[in-house]
């Protein structure tokens, strides 16, 4: 495995903490020195891309009940069935020879785990990790919520460089839509897969937070952005404890633990933002920032 070594980790965590600026940026670089290749993943992709098309009949909905589902409601039931079947899609399909060349299979070591990483492995030794973005059908008024929801997949804290392999790891993000699959019965469709690198995904959530401002505490624990009083401490020259950090404003503390942390919609990692927009223009363009904080 190709896990950054102590000294590595504990760079990256420094510079994030000290404030990222674009001449840093070549250094964060520079300290992976054995990541996944572009063939590599090209390769895998076309391996993964056999699942486009596919529809999941162990989840049929009629229109009219699918109609009275928010986005949101209907993504939590769907994250749960997609995550279990995708791995064993060859055994609740008819015809198996469309998958049998993926060789997916849950990752030994988050069995029984709901929140472990990575969540899958492949037979030629890949890790991959699936988070799913869910996209509007297109002839079917679902009930919408009274404000703009943002999708909720994440690379939450517990993905660090203390666990990713630069050499084998990557997030894999499955697009799927409600389709018609026969007489106004509808299921699940994968429509794209896309494919990432999780160093360069999580280098690029890890600018984000420091840029906003904000820090790790800990040895990539916990991440915090300035709370409103330490926007005011901050914005008036005051020295801002880093020491402690709140989860309510009440609290009073400069920082408070980042809610949104890890978003897929606010990692500004360029190619994964242009898949999001490919699929599902109102859950990209989250703070994607010029070029010259670009990773990769």
């Amino acid at each position: 495995m190709s896990i950054l070594d102590n000294e590595k980790q504990a760079r990256i965590l420094d510079i994030i903490n000290e404030g990222v600026t674009p001449a840093i940026i070549p250094e964060l670089h520079s300290l992976i020195d054995d990541r996944i290749t572009n063939e590599e993943i090209e390769l895998l992709h076309k391996k993964v891309s056999t699942l486009v098309g596919l529809s999941i009949p162990v989840l049929n909905i009629p229109r009219d009940i699918l109609k009275a589902f928010e986005p949101s409601q209907i993504g939590t039931i769907v994250g749960t069935v997609m995550d279990a079947c995708i791995p064993q899609l060859d055994s609740i399909i008819e015809d198996s020879k469309v998958i049998e060349d993926i060789g997916l299979k849950k990752h030994e070591g988050i069995l029984g785990e709901r929140e472990g990483y990575p969540d899958y492995k492949t037979d030629d030794g890949y890790r991959l990790e699936l988070k799913l973005l869910y996209v509007d059908p297109v002839d079917v008024e679902m009930k919408k919520p009274p404000t703009p929801r943002e999708a909720s997949a994440r690379l939450t804290q517990k993905v660090t460089y203390k666990n990713v392999d630069t050499s084998k790891d990557l997030l894999m993000v499955v697009a799927y839509q409600f389709r018609e699959t026969h007489d106004q019965i509808y299921s699940p469709t994968i429509i794209d897969v896309g494919l990432f690198p999780v160093i360069d995904c999580i280098l690029a959530r890890d600018v984000r937070l420091s840029l906003s401002p904000g820090r790790w505490f800990g040895n990539f624990e916990t991440p915090a952005i300035l709370s409103n009083a330490g926007k005011i401490k901050n914005s008036n020259g005051g020295q801002l404890n880093k020491t402690v950090y709140g989860r309510k404003e009440s609290e009073g503390l400069d920082f408070n633990e980042d809610t949104n942390f890890g978003k897929l919609a606010r990692i500004p990692l360029k190619t994964l933002q242009e898949f999001l927009k490919k699929n599902n223009t109102k859950y990209a363009s989250r703070g994607v920032y010029p070029s010259a904080w670009t990773i990769r």
